[in-house]
């Protein structure tokens, strides 16, 4: 009897810290939709957003280092690779904050949510191998999204071009994404974290020292915001949240970063998507979905 108390004990202490790692993962993914709100609020270009972003997260960051030996450790086995990653990584951001800025919230994440695809051609590329039958009807239902937010087909419409940024934003994360794997091999993820933020800034302060524009207090107020809330705090949870949840799991959570962006756009900004990007919305996130669902099965079977 005693011995089945404790069985039941166990379990229930294991299904609460799964609640709590799913709600953790679900309110950072929350909080990475909610940072494209910022390049609404923020009367800034998106190079001095980023710059600030990116600075102001890897300060934090490198407070957050769990324990000092592996901060040292860090430092010392620092990498070219890890510098070219947070050039990814401010191009990446950039561009993300360029389609907001010309067009939507909606409209940015959208373009951003293409990357599954460009992860697939691009693992797809590196292994030499042919895209499967299932994978071809990914990318075309990722391609017919996309068509499906373009409103007309001239480069002069601004949603147009926010979603050509859009999908730049996107093939950038998908080759951090596949860069993040080979440095995973010798780095923790929180290291990542700090140095790609880290490099990412030193990249942007040259841009940044030649602009005449100083932030006001309230645009500094909103960059502290976005690099402790939106990034250094965000990536916490996430990355904490994956010592209890799988990986399937934490992938097609991350698949909602547009369904929460859009939302709370439209509670905030008061942005109401038109019905076609809601279609292209349905097309894209359910891809993503899918896409992330088999790459976990993939990885398991491996």
């Amino acid at each position: 009897m005693a011995q089945w108390h404790s069985m039941t004990d166990r379990s229930i202490v294991s299904a609460s810290q799964h609640s709590r790692a799913l709600a953790a993962l679900h309110l950072a993914v929350l909080l990475f939709g909610f940072a494209g709100l910022f390049g609404k609020w923020l009367l800034l270009s998106p190079v001095t957003i980023v710059f600030g972003r990116a600075a102001v997260a890897s300060v934090v960051l490198a407070l957050l280092l769990p324990r000092a030996g592996e901060r040292r450790e860090t430092r010392g086995r620092f990498e070219w690779k890890l510098a070219a990653s947070g050039s990814l990584l401010a191009l990446h951001w950039v561009a993300f904050f360029q389609a907001i800025q010309l067009a939507s919230v909606a409209v940015g994440l959208l373009g951003f949510a293409s990357f599954p695809l460009f992860v697939l051609l691009l693992e797809s590329a590196l292994r030499q191998r042919r895209l499967r039958f299932v994978e071809w009807v990914t990318a075309a239902l990722v391609t017919g999204g996309l068509l499906l937010v373009v409103p007309e087909f001239r480069w002069q419409n601004r949603v147009v071009q926010g979603l050509s940024w859009g999908i730049v934003s996107g093939f950038t994360f998908a080759l951090l994404a596949v860069a993040n794997r080979t440095l995973a091999a010798g780095h923790s993820a929180s290291a990542i974290a700090f140095w790609q933020n880290a490099c990412a800034a030193a990249c942007l302060l040259p841009l940044v020292a030649f602009t005449a524009v100083v932030p006001d207090a309230r645009a500094i107020l909103l960059l502290v915001v976005l690099g402790i809330v939106c990034t250094a705090l965000a990536h916490t949870l996430f990355i904490r949240s994956l010592r209890a949840l799988s990986a399937h799991t934490a992938s097609v959570v991350a698949a909602l970063e547009p369904v929460y962006g859009i939302a709370l756009a439209l509670l905030l900004l008061g942005e109401i998507p038109a019905v076609r990007t809601l279609a292209g919305a349905a097309l894209i996130i359910g891809a993503a979905i899918y896409a992330s669902r088999r790459s976990a099965r993939a990885i398991r079977s491996a």
